[in-house]
Formats: structure tokens, C-alpha cells, sequence
């Protein structure tokens, strides 16, 4: 099947200079949409690109037989995963079950997805296994063809920690290069982009494609330019929670050239305010709220 190469209308706009915000922001699927299914399936992407999602947000780690898997933690998260004979699964048990030394089939044989979420109750449970990153575009462009969806882009999160490094994933550039082989592959590399909190993840994925665009993710800090300052070059956004931003920071980065992409926002009183702040995009849970709110808006 023919890779699709829809590009939505925030993705025209990196890198080109840009000192203003899109009206409106994209809205960013969070694993797919994951206060309504269960996060990184197929069934959550799915929904979020019916929705009217423009990107789907996701986060890949790497299997033990080199498969780019679609999983928010290294290991199976006890609170939503069973074992591989579909047991209940304590914090310990759950950690051991290294996807950095598990191939791709025993990773798959985990149900991630009959389990009620705990900060989810109204997730729709479903059985589900954790899919590659092939699979999950080969899946969003069938359901192009078939009902007309997107554009789509991917925002995908590169899980990497310091503490990880040869336990929980390979070192930072080995962690990069199967990524970026891997959308390659894919023929993804106009329709993507790469996130971390990693520097050293994002400075791998730079050195070997310039071309890729990256998000450097920031979770505390209330100083952009110090943050930027960790990359030895500057990347096209900058993602922080939406806690950490406000006018002045929305408008110094967005004069740099830096568009403003924050996580998580789900209530509608702060994806109202992160729209008023003008920021280029907003991930979010509940895609199906900021939509609306964008629609009563106009």
C-alpha cells in the first residue's frame, strides 16, 4: 500500500518563520485519545483521527529483537496490562516484564487494554496489544483511504531516561537510529515529529537527519532559553506542560521562530486559556473537547 504524504496546515509552518500563532491550534490526540480508549492502540488513534484530530501524539520504545514498539513505558504497566497468560500483574511484576528484552511477539502477548484505567473509568475497554510503529500508520492510512480522514501527522515521543541506558533501552544513539530507520522505512519523515526529554535522544536524531523536526518536552522550569540551552542546536518546538507557560513565554518563543505545542490539558477551562494564550498546539486526553471548544469559537 502506498504511504499517504498529507501534511496538516501546522506542519507548513515548521520550519518557515512564523512569529505569529495558526488560528486555530492543532489539537494533538494524546496516545491516540486516551480519556476514551485505551492509550497507544489502534482503536485510540482511530478515534482520535475521526474525531478530527490533526496529529496523533504517541511514544515508541524498542523492542529486544530491534521492532519499534508503541508503548508509554519500557515495561508493561500493571495498572492496565496483564501478563501473557492474562494474569493480574503486581508494580514489580510488571516493571520485569522488560520490553528492552522481550521480542516482539512476547510484548504483544500482553492485553494492555481490558483493564478500567484507573484515572480513566469511562475508557472504553477493549482487548489490545501494544502495536509497532508500522503498524499504527499502516492502519491510520487504511482508514484514509477507506473514509477520508486527516490529514494526519505523528507527534511520536522517543521514551529515553539516563536511568534506562542499557537496562530499559539501548544507549541514546543506537535508541535514535532505529527511530529514524524505522520512519524511513515508513517514508514518514515530512509527516512526523520527534520528541523527548532527552537531549541526548534529540541530539542522535539531529545529528543523523538535520531535516527531521524535533520537540524538546519540558515538564518543570519556567525558563525557556535555559532549557533550549541543554540542545546544541534549537528545535522547531518547544512542548512544556501547560502549567509552565504564559503570554510572555507563548510570544518570546514564537518571535524565535519556536512554535508553543503544551501537554496535557483536558479540563476546558484551561484548553480555553491555552487558546487565548496562542499557543500552536495543544495535546490533550480528550481531543474531543478541544475540538468542540475550537468549534464553538469558530
Amino acid at each position: 500500500m502506498p504511504h499517504l504524504r498529507a501534511l496538516p496546515a501546522f506542519a507548513l509552518l515548521l520550519p518557515a518563520c512564523m512569529t505569529t500563532a495558526p488560528e486555530p491550534p492543532e489539537v494533538y490526540g494524546h496516545r491516540g485519545c486516551r480519556g476514551l480508549e485505551p492509550e497507544n492502540t489502534i482503536a485510540a488513534f482511530q478515534h482520535a483521527a475521526r474525531l478530527g484530530c490533526s496529529w496523533l501524539e504517541l511514544d515508541v520504545v524498542l523492542t529486544g529483537d530491534g521492532h519499534v514498539l508503541v508503548s508509554h513505558e519500557p515495561w508493561m504497566d500493571h495498572r492496565i496490562c496483564t501478563g501473557p497468560d492474562g494474569e493480574a500483574l503486581t508494580e514489580e511484576q510488571g516493571r520485569a516484564l522488560n520490553i528492552h528484552r522481550m521480542t516482539l511477539s512476547q510484548a504483544q502477548d500482553c492485553d494492555c487494554g481490558s483493564l478500567v484505567h484507573p484515572d480513566f473509568p469511562d475508557q472504553e475497554s477493549r482487548r489490545a496489544r501494544k502495536p509497532t510503529l508500522a503498524e499504527v500508520v499502516e492502519a491510520m492510512e487504511e482508514l484514509t483511504l477507506a473514509e477520508g480522514v486527516g490529514p494526519l501527522a505523528y507527534n511520536i515521543e522517543i521514551k529515553s531516561d539516563p536511568a534506562w541506558y542499557g537496562i530499559y533501552q539501548p544507549a541514546p544513539d543506537t535508541l535514535a537510529a532505529a527511530v529514524v530507520a524505522t520512519l524511513t522505512d515508513l517514508h514518514l519523515g515530512a509527516n512526523c515529529m520527534l520528541q523527548s526529554f532527552d537531549p541526548a535522544v534529540l541530539e542522535a536524531v539531529h545529528a543523523l537527519d538535520p531535516g527531521l523536526r524535533t520537540a524538546l518536552l519540558v515538564e518543570s522550569g519556567t525558563d525557556p532559553a535555559a532549557e533550549l540551552a541543554r540542545l546544541s542546536y534549537t528545535p522547531e518546538v518547544y512542548s512544556p506542560h501547560f502549567s509552565l507557560v504564559n503570554a510572555e513565554v507563548v510570544r518570546s518563543l514564537q518571535q524565535r521562530n519556536i512554535a508553543v505545542v503544551v501537554w496535557t490539558v483536558n479540563e476546558e477551562a484551561d484548553i480555553r486559556r491555552m487558546i487565548a494564550l496562542g499557543v500552536n498546539g495543544i495535546i490533550t486526553d480528550f481531543p474531543d473537547r478541544a475540538l468542540r471548544v475550537l468549534e464553538e469559537q469558530g
